[in-house]
């Protein structure tokens, strides 16, 4: 049970505090439509891999797992992708570029100033461009927020992977915050 009188309970994550604060909910959900759903030289599914990752790298279940089922989704993978992305991707192909745009990820999941000269240098070696790196940067520290917001206030997750493929099917396809 969350730690505050949600409107509906049986919401899980995140749905069940956008659904207590709609005004505060819909710039939530517009960053994360821009973020992973708007024009972008990374695919959607990279993008999603990317918000998935930095929210296993933060423990926060509901965040990771359904960011992950709608990677899934984009990439026409199965839902074996959500535990390879807690294992750091060694049974999915992924570009060298994407392997370091995520490593600098999971810098800003750390401490923003992790993020070296050396870490971009070499994100821009493997083709990554300033749009991809200012991204990367804000998916990770969106998620890092979302992640926050989410534990923070100790809302309820389903457990087993197979219970958010409908929502990762809805993420990828439908997008955030539309009916």
């Amino acid at each position: 049970m969350a730690h505050i009188k949600l409107l509906n309970e049986e919401l899980p994550g995140i749905v069940g505090l956008l659904n207590y604060r709609p005004e505060t909910a819909r710039p939530l959900l517009d960053l994360a439509e821009t973020l992973l759903r708007g024009p972008s030289s990374l695919t959607s599914g990279e993008r999603e891999i990317i918000a998935a990752s930095v929210s296993y790298w933060n423990k926060c279940h509901f965040c990771h797992t359904s960011h992950a089922a709608a990677a899934a989704a984009h990439l026409g993978s199965d839902i074996g992708l959500i535990d390879d992305i807690k294992a750091g991707l060694p049974n999915t192909p992924v570009s060298d570029k994407l392997r370091a745009l995520l490593h600098i990820a999971h810098q800003v999941q750390r401490n923003g100033k992790n993020v070296t000269d050396e870490d971009i240098s070499f994100a821009r070696d493997l083709g990554a461009t300033d749009q991809e790196l200012h991204d990367t940067v804000l998916i990770a520290a969106a998620f890092c927020m979302y992640n926050r917001y989410v534990d923070g206030l100790g809302t309820w997750a389903p457990g087993p992977n197979e219970a958010y493929t409908a929502m990762g099917e809805r993420m990828a396809h439908v997008g955030y915050g539309k009916n």
